[in-house]
C-alpha cells in the first residue's frame, strides 16, 4: 500500500511508517500535516492513477523535525583566466513520519 503525492515541486513515495526528508516546510515538531495532492495510489492490487490528482485521496504525516543535508560544493573556474570561486550550500529539510493513507 503506497501512495505518490507532491510537495514543494516534488513528488515522493509514502507508505505508512516511513520517514521522508521534505523540502523545508513551515511546521513545528509533533505537528500533524495532511497532502491532498496525490498523484498516484495502490492498495497491492489495484493502481489509480489521477488526471491529474487521484479524488478524495490524501496522505497524513506528523513533523519529526528539522534538519540540513549534507554540504554540496559548488566549484567555478575559468581556464587560464586565474579565476576561481568555491561555495558551499546545505538545503533544509522537515523530516516526516507518515502516520496514515487515503487511498480514494
Amino acid at each position: 500500500m503506497f501512495a505518490i503525492f507532491r510537495t514543494a515541486g516534488k513528488q515522493f513515495r509514502a507508505e505508512k511508517g516511513k520517514t521522508l526528508r521534505l523540502p523545508r516546510l513551515t511546521a513545528e515538531a509533533g505537528a500533524k500535516l495532511t497532502f491532498d495532492e496525490v498523484l498516484l495510489s495502490s492498495d497491492g492490487e489495484t493502481i489509480r492513477a489521477g488526471t491529474p490528482l487521484v479524488k478524495g485521496a490524501s496522505v497524513t504525516a506528523e513533523v519529526v523535525g528539522e534538519g540540513k543535508e549534507p554540504k554540496i560544493y559548488v566549484f567555478k573556474f575559468k581556464r587560464r583566466k586565474n579565476y576561481r570561486r568555491k561555495t558551499g550550500h546545505r538545503q533544509h529539510f522537515t523530516e516526516v513520519r507518515i502516520t496514515d493513507l487515503k487511498l480514494g
